[in-house]
């Protein structure tokens, strides 16, 4: 009890008040929303193409099959797909007859793998296929969205239930009539299916808020970009836009930190709400509209830094920390969804006047949106993000880094002390990911079982109190930010959690590899040092493990140890599992443990 009553404190009166109020009038049938009524949307949504000058290069990555989460994908059908089937199910579909508010969070299955489809990703690609004249991408897109409004009646059935669902699918059409040239004279079409998403945006916003995450940034988003989108076209426009407005400037100031740490503490959540912001931006510019403050402006420059601190600039990859549920905007070019290049782009130029990458399909983004690119230069180099808990030490063609536990908002995984190493575009050192958040076994995802840390005892460094929520927030402690003499880049933190069990972590990355400095003591009876690894042929020599050029080996208390070679999961895009290999060393007292990852 003491530790749910100090967790939901720390939660803030405020935003769980928001979030009762929104539960109470849901239950009591008197909430607005469920007061809201609307016609079902009519064809033609889009005509041909007036865009003015050469199109960029199309996505056609929609051409041929239908995706979920950038990997699962399913051959393309002549017809348009159920919108409602589960392909990772073979459960029951929910029924899309009832009010969405009858329909639940978390049944039998996940709803998101429903969700997916409707997120609109297909009308992006379509419209870019569209505006280099492909006349039956055009007929489809039509074709397709017709289905999905007679199947998908305003507010009836499981594609309504999610305001942020509903705001992603408002940022892509309005998006789509941008890349076609027609923003400024919709169809009429176009204009009734926004009108009705801004309609259910609206009177739920303040739940959005009470989440303190990625809801608020995209609601806000939807709002101020589908509200000037219809100026002119309908009554509450100028109001919904207003308010997009006021809560993007409020969420910027809230979420985001100094240092451009993002209140979820999650690589591809900060992507979400970057692009979300970017989209903001670019369509401000795009409509001559007042600039947005300072503040925000700095606030989303530190945030597309912290970022692009995060990539990999080989392959565009970046560590798998944070809850990842496989969100993405604005696929105006075919890169993988893992690629976050074309998203560090895009935010770099409009929020720091920087080009991050040379050129690439990640400049497609840009093109699209007529955007011009930044000014080159230099590469992101080792910093500590100490608002966010974030240590990155930065050598060349390498990166690592060390998550600390610096709550301001409720963490979504036990990952305190995680380390990420990256090597030539080579994920040498990994996050399991998440996986899903409602399936078997999904939990264990978040639990400090999955990370590259510290186990005292089997248990998680916090207790679970909800699917999304953990109690007794680590505070860290021995923090030393990023040293960086230019040969040698050194950080460092620790904890002592709830029980009393404590763990120092010092890192230092060289040209040649990585240290790991692990000295744990306190309340413990075992502690299990676990590294997760790179898929390879990895083998003993002797005491130590080998893969190629890269070697690994442990000292305990000075003495070399053999580690346990084992395999684990790990989940890189949202419902897909894989096995990796594993290592791990026990001990049974306090003890200094030293890893040496050498390259």
């Amino acid at each position: 009890m003491r530790t749910k009553v100090s967790t939901y404190a720390r939660l803030g009166t405020a935003n769980i008040a928001r979030v009762a109020a929104y539960r109470l009038g849901l239950k009591s049938g008197r909430h607005p929303v469920q007061r809201l009524a609307a016609k079902v949307a009519e064809p033609p949504f889009y005509r041909a193409s007036e865009r003015a000058g050469a199109a960029p290069p199309a996505n056609t990555s929609w051409d041929t099959a239908l995706w979920w989460f950038g990997w699962h994908h399913e051959p393309m059908s002549a017809t348009p797909p159920n919108w409602f089937a589960d392909p990772f199910s073979s459960g029951p579909q929910p029924d899309a007859t009832l009010d969405w508010w009858r329909i639940s969070d978390f049944g039998s299955d996940d709803i998101k793998n429903v969700w997916e489809l409707s997120r609109f990703d297909w009308v992006v690609a379509w419209s870019t296929m569209a505006a280099n004249g492909d006349a039956q991408a055009l007929d489809r897109l039509n074709h397709w969205l017709a289905d999905w409004a007679r199947a998908n009646r305003p507010f009836k059935g499981p594609n309504w239930k999610c305001g942020q669902e509903a705001s992603i699918r408002v940022m892509h059409l309005v998006t789509a009539a941008w890349v076609l040239g027609q923003d400024h004279t919709p169809e009429a079409g176009l204009v009734d299916l926004v009108i009705t998403h801004l309609a259910r945006i609206a009177p739920t916003m303040s739940y959005a808020i009470g989440q303190q995450n990625n809801h608020g940034t995209s609601e806000a988003a939807a709002l101020f970009i589908g509200g000037s989108f219809l100026a002119n076209l309908d009554p509450r426009a100028d109001a919904w836009a207003r308010k997009g407005r006021r809560w993007l400037e409020e969420r910027a100031a809230t979420l985001i930190e100094l240092d451009g740490s993002f209140s979820q503490y999650s690589v591809t959540y900060h992507r979400l709400m970057l692009d979300t912001y970017s989209l903001a931006e670019a369509w401000r510019r795009h409509r001559n509209l007042p600039a947005f403050s300072a503040r925000l402006r700095e606030r989303l420059g530190a945030a597309a830094d912290w970022l692009w601190a995060m990539t990999d600039a080989e392959t565009g990859d970046a560590p798998n920390i944070g809850a990842n549920d496989g969100a993405r905007l604005l696929q105006l070019s075919g890169t993988d969804y893992r690629d976050f290049r074309p998203s560090v782009q895009l935010a770099t130029s409009l929020f720091r006047d920087a080009k991050a990458f040379g050129s690439g399909p990640w400049n497609n983004s840009l093109n699209w949106l007529d955007l011009s690119e930044g000014q080159s230069c230099d590469a992101p180099s080792s910093r500590s993000f100490v608002q966010g808990g974030f240590h990155v030490l930065r050598k060349p063609s390498t990166l690592a880094v060390l998550r600390y536990p610096r709550f301001r908002f409720r963490p979504s995984q036990a990952d305190a002390l995680h380390v990420d190493l990256w090597h030539h575009g080579i994920n040498l050192l990994r996050d399991a990911g998440t996986y899903s958040y409602n399936a078997d076994g999904a939990e264990w995802f978040s639990g400090t079982s999955a990370h590259n840390t510290i186990v005292f005892d089997g248990r998680d460094q916090m207790p679970r109190l909800w699917r999304f929520l953990f109690g007794d927030w680590l505070k860290a402690e021995g923090v030393e930010p990023v040293d960086d003499d230019g040969v040698m880049a050194r950080a460092a933190a620790g904890y002592t959690d709830a029980i009393g069990a404590q763990h120092h972590r010092t890192i230092t990355l060289n040209a040649d590899g990585l240290t790991c400095r692990d000295t744990i003591s306190g309340a413990f009876e075992t502690a299990c040092l676990r590294w997760r690894l790179a898929p390879g042929e990895w083998r003993f020599d002797g005491d130590v493990l080998r893969n190629g050029a890269y070697a690994i080996s442990i000292e305990v208390d000075g003495e070399p140890t053999s580690p346990t070679l084992s395999t684990t999961i790990e989940s890189r895009y949202y419902q897909q599992k894989t096995e990796i290999p594993e290592i791990s060393v026990k001990v049974g007292r306090p003890a200094t443990l030293v890893t040496k990852v050498t390259f």
